[in-house]
């Protein structure tokens, strides 16, 4: 697909000279405003391979405030697609135009088809792709979250040369594609930690399914409360953590992500002299819908 990319950069997170070790983060949700972090990685193969097999539909499936919808919209618009959105809650139908992500999708030309959550679940069975083919003739199908052997392929070319000195690889893990492309690039002398968005520890058989080395481990502490769950605590780092290193963070996946490695560096678990290299993955535009929410709740927003 033809996108015009910024490269992305390795900002240094200046920490205490006293906790022994060297923090910096790769800047992908820099690379494209709409298409960041590992949504553009993700997408950059499945979205070539819809090329090469003449299909003019991008299918995909997602919530209510989910960057993979968003991305999706936006690189069918950029690369020429129809696309259409399987949306998890039917009663977000009449609600398109108060919800930034599907007011986003939808103005980046994409069509919904909202769905219950019951029926969502049976989103990978044959009966229900049988079903949206029907309904939608010919497309090409991105699973939710983009990720599929393709999108690990995109993944593999988050790291470069250059970060090869890093020690430790840390990410934000919610369907387990950016981790193995990672896995699969880095250096077996690095280790691979991943910190998933979702309770539980069922992603390791996920990853395994896509990632062709060892050297890797979930951190499964930093979820508070599971997938898009939040709380003032997790709010206030956010906003410090922009205040202090000018660097924004989803409330999602990075904010959790980096509250847990400052929190492992503070509790000593990294070696003294290490170097440690965190992927941004972007999802920053799920802010504006998490902040609705906290608003709702006369909770302190983003910022």
């Amino acid at each position: 697909m033809t996108f015009k990319l910024q490269n992305s950069v390795n900002q240094q997170v200046k920490l205490p000279e006293e906790l022994g070790v060297e923090l910096f983060v790769k800047r992908e949700d820099t690379i494209h405003p709409f298409v960041s972090g590992n949504k553009y990685r993700k997408l950059k193969y499945n979205i070539t391979e819809a090329q090469k097999s003449g299909c003019k539909t991008l299918l995909t499936f997602g919530g209510a405030y989910s960057n993979h919808i968003a991305a999706v919209a936006s690189a069918g618009q950029i690369s020429g697609f129809k696309t259409i959105g399987v949306i998890r809650g039917d009663e977000l139908a009449n609600k398109i135009d108060s919800n930034p992500t599907l007011r986003y999708a939808k103005q980046c030309g994409m069509t919904f088809k909202f769905i219950s959550r019951t029926l969502y679940r049976e989103k990978t069975s044959e009966e229900f792709l049988n079903n949206l083919k029907e309904e939608f003739d010919d497309f090409y199908l991105v699973p939710e979250g983009g990720t599929n052997h393709l999108a690990v392929k995109g993944c593999e070319e988050i790291l470069t040369s250059e970060d090869a000195s890093f020690n430790y690889i840390c990410c934000a893990v919610g369907t387990g594609g950016t981790i193995s492309g990672l896995i699969n690039c880095s250096d077996p002398s690095q280790e691979v930690l991943g910190f998933p968005a979702l309770k539980g520890d069922f992603l390791k058989q996920d990853i395994s399914k896509f990632a062709i080395k060892n050297h890797w481990k979930l951190i499964t502490d930093y979820h508070f409360g599971g997938y898009a769950k939040i709380n003032e605590d997790l709010v206030a780092f956010i906003n410090q953590f922009k205040n202090d290193y000018n660097i924004p963070l989803d409330p999602v996946y990075t904010g959790k992500m980096m509250f847990g490695i400052l929190d492992l560096i503070e509790k000593n678990y990294f070696p003294k002299g290490s170097r440690i290299l965190v992927i941004h993955t972007g999802g920053l535009q799920g802010i504006d819908g998490m902040n609705a929410v906290l608003k709702n709740k006369n909770l302190p927003i983003i910022k």
